[in-house]
Order: structure tokens, then sequence, then C-alpha cells
């Protein structure tokens, strides 16, 4: 959450709920909805760090609002974190490190784990299809977003056949 806060800080300064907004707008429903009270405690957090600098503003007709705007240290970071890499392998897989494990432990065989996942990883597939079912054609942002989760879960439906395969 920290990144995305500070990218959407760097056109205009602006306070939690604006942020939430901002975020509810760009990603639609392909994203899960951002808490308040995670942004909240997230600003809180890039100000301790020097990344954002936040001001009270008085109102005289609602609640006093505190507004954010990012520093010279907090785009420094955003930089940076634009031009780096994403992560890509996911060497430290956690079911990997099941599957691997589990004959050692004895806790379950490496068919039901396969088999639990390829379940899970279905729903999960489900779930996107229904999404982009209800997305708003024109929305390219969410559209490219469940696009790219629908094409991960089908590697990993792939790699869970050749997993069964090579275990078998």
């Amino acid at each position: 959450m920290r990144l995305p806060l500070l990218a959407l800080l760097a056109k205009e300064p602006a306070h939690g709920y604006e942020l939430k907004s901002q975020l509810e707008r760009i990603f639609g429903q392909a994203y899960p909805q951002p808490n308040v009270g995670q942004i909240y405690v997230t600003l809180q957090r890039l100000e301790r760090d020097g990344l954002v600098r936040g001001e009270h503003v008085i109102q005289s007709d609602r609640p006093n609002k505190r507004v954010y705007e990012l520093t010279d240290a907090g785009r420094a970071a955003l930089a940076s974190w634009l031009e780096g890499p994403s992560e890509g392998q996911r060497i430290r897989d956690d079911f990997f490190m099941k599957l691997a494990l589990s004959p050692l432990c004895g806790a379950a065989d490496r068919m039901s784990l396969i088999n639990r996942q390829r379940r899970h990883y279905l729903s999960l597939m489900r779930g996107l299809s229904r999404l982009a079912s209800q997305s708003d054609r024109a929305a390219v942002i969410p559209r490219l977003l469940i696009e790219g989760a629908m094409l991960h879960l089908q590697a990993d439906l792939d790699w869970l056949e050749r997993c069964q395969q090579e275990l078998v």
C-alpha cells in the first residue's frame, strides 16, 4: 500500500478518503477494496519515515482533515520503485514447500495436496471469470488486472498438472 499511495500523491496532495476513492476509481472491483483505516495507518508510517508530509486543514462545515503531500525523499522512493523490476519468479512458493516437505512429516500425500490446490485455483478462476463478465469493458486497468490474474492462475494450473505427472 505504501508505494501506490506515493504514486497517487505524486499528482497532488490528498487526504485518506480521497486516496481511497482514487484507488477504487482506478482499479474498480478488480482489486480488493482498500480499507480507509489501513490507508491512514500507512500515511502515518510514510510521514514517520519522511516520505510524506501531513498538514491539518481546518474546515468550518466539516471535521478537520489531514492532507498529505510527497517529500523529496518520497519522490525518490517512488522513482526507485517505478524504475526497478517487479518480482517475477516465485521460488519461495508456499504450496511448493508443502509439496516438497509433506512426505517428511507424513501430514498429507502429494496428490491430495495437488488436488486441493487445483480446486482452490479453479475456484479463484471462476470468481475472476464472474468478475470479468461484470466489469465495464471500457475500463482498461481493471480488465488488464483481471486478465493478468487469470493468466497466472492458468499457468499455476498447468504447473500443477506437471507436478502431478512427475510425482505419480
